[in-house]
């Protein structure tokens, strides 16, 4: 039987700082991956999404990245770091028109309201930032969303809402590369889990 090509295709990719990477992502999959901090794996999801130079060989739906431009690259297979830039002064200006329908049904998800989109950056607390960051991403509709840490700052029941959407999302046929610290979220999203240690991926679990 055939196999699908992958969502993303990973073979040889590496900078002066981290790899050599290589791995395949399907569809609808998210693969989790945990180690101790400073041992690259924010250096993977950047290198990803091109963002640090790299090289080898990095494929979309079978479409190699070097074939598109830098920006339609990265509305593709979008990287939300751990505290994501804010270059206007208020969440709603980050936002096109025609997001605005998704992002007003995401909302009430992640336990934010309209008000909140008006509010400006700096007054809103940093769980708040980094949910608001999560609609954002989201609201572009990304097929790979490379997430850094998505809830390092929020209370338990704001993970779990976080998770459910992603869940949800995942469903959809979104595919996922999480960096996480917690061993429960890897276990609840990862369908696949890698761990990452010296800037290589050195130790795979899970299917």
């Amino acid at each position: 039987m055939a196999t699908a090509t992958p969502r993303l295709h990973v073979d040889q990719m590496r900078s002066a700082l981290a790899g050599p990477f290589s791995f395949s992502l399907q569809a609808g999959e998210c693969l989790a991956i945990s180690g101790p901090s400073g041992s690259g794996k924010s250096l993977l999801l950047r290198m990803l999404c091109d963002l640090d130079p790299n090289t080898g060989t990095v494929t979309l739906d079978g479409k190699p990245r070097n074939s598109m431009s830098a920006p339609a690259w990265r509305s593709k297979v979008l990287y939300q770091p751990a505290e994501a830039g804010w270059w206007d002064p208020t969440p709603a200006t980050h936002f096109r028109p025609q997001q605005m329908e998704r992002v007003h049904a995401l909302l009430p998800r992640l336990g934010l309201s309209s008000t909140h989109l008006n509010n400006e950056v700096r007054l809103l607390s940093t769980g708040e930032r980094q949910r608001m960051a999560l609609i954002r991403s989201l609201a572009c509709e990304p097929q790979v969303l490379l997430l850094d840490e998505p809830t390092a700052a929020l209370d338990p029941e704001s993970v779990s809402a976080v998770q459910q959407l992603l869940q949800e999302e995942l469903a959809k046929g979104m595919s996922l590369v999480l960096v996480t610290h917690s061993e429960d979220q890897a276990r609840l999203l990862g369908r696949r889990r890698i761990r990452m240690e010296n800037r290589c991926l050195s130790e795979w679990s899970g299917a």
